[in-house]
């Protein structure tokens, strides 16, 4: 899943950035709110969190702007206390739920977890392919009862193909779903990711349901081309 994080203090979006990539979230963030409404226009983002004080546009501002434009990804917005009228007004504008800072990394996690799997947007915990399963709670990868032991991207593009089987996914789709914002269109990191993921799911010579399409992308499949 992906977050953007729109907040003007660094130390804040890099602490919780760190927390979130922790846990298999992938993670864009920008400091101001012309920055942030772009890429909320721009990408899709399964959360926002979005704080109020921000220069060039506030957060009041930036959710206008992403909601008139219809983009309904839940929204956590950053508050401090003197900020109640705020608060009100973000609620109406169409914010999710909202944090006061400061705030412990664990409830700012809770609002997130909660958020992310409200009823519009629920997923199965357990997640299976043939003989291949993933827990996403637990986001633990088992095959024939084999624990397959994966790095937080490799288990973000897999989480990605159950979410999406049977369907040819682009390289631009999975960079945009699995990759941060900066990160480098013409690298060879998506192949390299999935070398790598094909090595430990088919470790005793099992089927292989990741599949290419050259020039087009990879399919999340059971049967075989």
């Amino acid at each position: 899943m992906k977050i953007l994080i729109i907040d003007d203090e660094k130390d804040i979006v890099a602490f919780l950035s760190k927390g979130l990539k922790a846990k298999a979230y992938i993670v864009d963030s920008a400091y101001d709110g012309e920055e942030g409404a772009y890429l909320a226009l721009r990408n899709h983002y399964d959360l926002i969190v979005l704080d109020n004080n921000l220069p060039k546009m506030n957060g009041v501002q930036v959710l206008t702007k992403i909601r008139k434009a219809g983009r309904n990804s839940p929204v956590l917005a950053l508050t401090v206390n003197a900020e109640l009228e705020k608060k009100g007004e973000m609620f109406k504008l169409g914010a999710d739920d909202y944090l006061t800072k400061p705030f412990l990394f664990e409830e700012f996690l809770w609002r997130v977890e909660a958020l992310v799997r409200r009823p519009q947007n629920i997923r199965d915990k357990l997640l299976k392919m043939g003989k291949l399963v993933l827990d996403t709670k637990s986001q633990l990868a088992l095959r024939n009862g084999r624990r397959i032991y994966l790095t937080g991207k490799e288990y973000a593009l897999l989480e990605l193909f159950f979410h999406r089987p049977n369907e040819i996914l682009s390289r631009s789709q999975i960079m945009d779903q699995v990759w941060e914002n900066n990160a480098d269109p013409f690298s060879n990191t998506i192949e390299a990711h999935i070398m790598s993921l094909r090595k430990k799911l088919n470790q005793q010579e099992e089927i292989d349901y990741i599949h290419t399409f050259t020039g087009r992308g990879y399919k999340f499949s059971l049967r075989r081309y």
